[in-house]
């Protein structure tokens, strides 16, 4: 079951594989179709694509390198300071 307002990644094939970049994108490798929160299936012009999971890209759903702009943090956060 799919959350309403949510794009899908639907795989294609069985070899299909999602990477978490460490504070950056989702990469998907294979044959996949990425269907829009209108339903609409959205043109997927690669085998490997990188996928917004910040939320700042203009282009979404793809990824622009915005992340590294807004220092989007996957991680758990540490506080560096001495006191």
């Amino acid at each position: 079951m799919s959350e309403r307002g949510a794009t899908q990644i639907v795989p294609a094939a069985d070899d299909v594989q999602i990477t978490a970049c460490t504070d950056g994108p989702l990469l998907v490798r294979g044959t996949v179709e990425i269907v829009g929160e209108d339903g609409e299936v959205i043109h997927n012009p690669r085998r490997t694509v990188a996928l917004c999971r910040c939320g700042a890209s203009a282009i979404k759903p793809w990824c622009d390198g915005t992340h590294k702009l807004t220092r989007f943090e996957t991680g758990p956060r540490t506080d560096d300071s001495d006191g």
